[in-house]
């Protein structure tokens, strides 16, 4: 006979006492003159797939005293040989072939192709008698062997997730916090030394997460900039150092940065099943199956509308550069100034068209928008924009409300028309809950001042101490309440204040002709602002739009040199109708240094920059300087 054993992970039991065990057992079970010829066991989980068991070599690490023959695949392998060494393969019990019962008839299946029987040591031992029996039996036992782990899963489920709704942390604190050791609920586990854990913050690491979801925000910065910062001082970012020190490099990563960025934890709430723990190779589980708290347990280190909009912002940049170079694609030959910012009601990215010398941004229902139902009746074929159109708003706006001399009319316009009822209810209640509490804590201190002076076992101070509980179940219910609401006032954004509207009077005076500016400047100023610009409508012939940008404090000195910087990189003026002119005269020479003049007035027409070649006069005569300038006249 050979013996199958199998045991799971040392986490979970001793596999050196189990397998002595189940050796003894199949001995006791064994027939008259039946004897036991080859070991194979494994020490692994038996819920893994057939084609993954017996790969592992944990075995080695434990001091087993039993021969190993192999594993389970190395049994299915000897078995097919005509001069296998046993004819029976005898275990404990069928649980320890498999868990799941399909793997466990796939390995009965196996053997009795070979002619190899399989007993269990819990199950009756014969070749004759009912065989209709033995499989009823033999089902029976594989079910509840496979009943049997996954009600234990789904127990150790709800257990986890019930501790962390109730704000406990599982594993190592992430990047920016330390654990809180508290004593564990259990005054039995307590006493044996168990404890829980929650989050609190973690010095410098705490700031560093910090610091890095600002730039992140407020800066719009890629990570791959967000960790040349953090390097750069790493006495003030400490970097992150994994479990295993072999695996420390001692400096950021993007990867890092990126983990940090999308943990949910960073926002006070405590999340779990983020990731596949025992499967899939920790694939990032869908949020949908996410477990959260029911509300914030530690303090934050992002708020959670921060969190919120960085999550939106890398859905929308998904599949889209940083940067706005040209595309390594061979037939690339041009990029778009709003490439990655322009964005169609449906919520996918515009993308750049060039027909006919003219650039167009343009969402197409086909490619843009399969597998979308709950948009497809509303969308039109292809929505549609001129990049010069976009340009014209893009520059009105810029003009009159933020670099316009009006820009703070505009703004307390706008802001009156902004809804923040619900803020101010929501400060109005939480001045009346502040009031509620110092009542009750007055109330509770007179009632004190009388039961100490009280008989205790007089029916009116036993009386005093029931009013002083019941005012204490109202305190802490008025303080849950004030915590609730201090909590949706911080994942709120409030209505910009004074100061907010005191960012502008940083920033000079400015008129912007945006299609005469270079593409570089026009594109490095949108980004320096954050621009964002979605079509409001998706409707055919929408050409209403809503444009977004940001001034955040820190940034205004470089938004300031970035706009003048692109003023400047305009052409001014005499530029102007220095290229009108070489484009009408066509031979016309037009010399650069001095004026060019009417033949019968001195009055100077047009300025001009360069040195005329030598040889050429600098003055043009007759009828041919009068009838451009009336073209020049016509033109302006």
């Amino acid at each position: 006979m050979a013996f199958l054993g199998r045991t799971s992970t040392e986490d979970q039991q001793d596999p050196r006492q189990s397998l002595v065990r189940q050796l003894g057992n199949c001995k006791t079970a064994l027939p008259e003159s039946w004897v036991i010829v080859a070991h194979f066991y494994d020490v692994e989980s038996g819920r893994m797939e057939l084609d993954q068991r017996g790969r592992k070599e944990n075995y080695e690490r434990f001091d087993i005293p039993i021969a190993r023959d192999g594993g389970i695949a190395d049994l299915l392998s000897d078995a097919e040989q005509p001069a296998r060494g046993f004819d029976v393969v005898i275990c404990e019990s069928i649980s320890r072939v498999a868990r799941r019962a399909f793997e466990g008839l796939t390995v009965e299946r196996a053997l009795e192709r070979a002619d190899v029987p399989l007993f269990a040591s819990n199950e009756p031992i014969t070749l004759s008698g009912s065989r209709a029996q033995r499989v009823l039996q033999r089902r029976i036992n594989q079910s509840i062997a496979e009943y049997e782990v996954l009600n234990t899963l789904e127990q150790s489920w709800g257990g986890l997730c019930t501790h962390v709704r109730e704000g406990y942390n599982i594993g190592k604190p992430p990047y920016g916090y330390k654990a809180k050791v508290l004593p564990h609920p259990n005054p039995t586990k307590a006493e044996k030394g168990h404890t829980k854990s929650r989050l609190e913050p973690d010095g410098l690491r705490a700031e560093t997460v910090t610091q890095a979801a600002n730039w992140r925000y407020h800066e719009g910065l890629g990570y791959d900039t967000i960790v040349d910062r953090l390097n750069a001082d790493l006495k003030r970012y400490p970097p992150p150092q994994p479990t295993g020190s072999t695996r420390a490099r001692n400096a950021w990563s993007k990867s890092s940065v990126a983990d940090i960025l999308r943990n949910p934890k960073y926002t006070g709430y405590q999340v779990f099943n983020r990731r596949a723990m025992r499967s899939k190779h920790g694939k990032v589980n869908d949020p949908i199956k996410w477990v959260w708290s029911a509300k914030p347990v530690h303090e934050p280190l992002i708020p959670k509308w921060m969190y919120d909009e960085l999550n939106a912002r890398r859905q929308a940049r998904r599949g889209s550069r940083h940067d706005n170079e040209l595309n390594v694609h061979p037939e690339t030959l041009r990029t778009y100034v709003l490439r990655g910012m322009f964005f169609c009601r449906c919520g996918r990215r515009m993308l750049g068209n060039h027909r006919h010398n003219i650039a167009y941004y343009k969402c197409g229902l086909k490619k843009n928008n399969r597998g979308r139902p709950d948009i497809y009746q509303t969308h039109p074929r292809m929505a549609q924009l001129r990049e010069a159109s976009l340009l014209d708003a893009i520059a009105q706006f810029l003009s009159d409300r933020v670099f316009g001399p009006e820009r703070h009319t505009i703004l307390a316009a706008d802001l009156e028309g902004i809804d923040d009822h619900a803020a101010k209810h929501r400060a109005a209640e939480r001045e009346r809950l502040d009031r509620v509490i110092t009542d009750l804590g007055r109330r509770q201190a007179s009632v004190l001042r009388q039961a100490q002076t009280g008989d205790p076992d007089d029916p009116f101070t036993q009386g005093l101490r029931t009013t002083y509980n019941e005012l204490e179940a109202q305190k802490r219910a008025a303080i849950a309440a004030a915590a609730d609401l201090d909590a949706a006032a911080t994942n709120e954004r409030s209505k910009p204040g004074e100061d907010d509207i005191a960012l502008l009077d940083a920033l000079p005076y400015l008129t912007f002709n945006l299609a005469e500016a270079p593409q570089e400047q026009l594109r490095t100023l949108f980004e320096t602002l954050q621009l964002r610009v979605h079509l409001t409508d998706v409707t055919d012939h929408s050409d209403e739009v809503h444009i977004e940008i940001r001034l955040p404090a820190d940034d205004l000195p470089q938004i300031t040199a970035q706009a003048e910087r692109t003023g400047q990189a305009m052409p001014t003026t005499k530029e102007r109708l220095l290229g009108e002119q070489a484009f009408f005269a066509g031979l016309l020479y037009v010399p650069p240094t001095r004026f060019i003049q009417h033949p019968h007035e001195a009055k100077p027409l047009v300025s001009c920059g360069f040195p005329p070649p030598p040889g050429v006069s600098d003055r043009v005569g007759g009828g041919e300087a009068a009838r451009h300038e009336r073209q020049l006249a016509g033109r302006r």
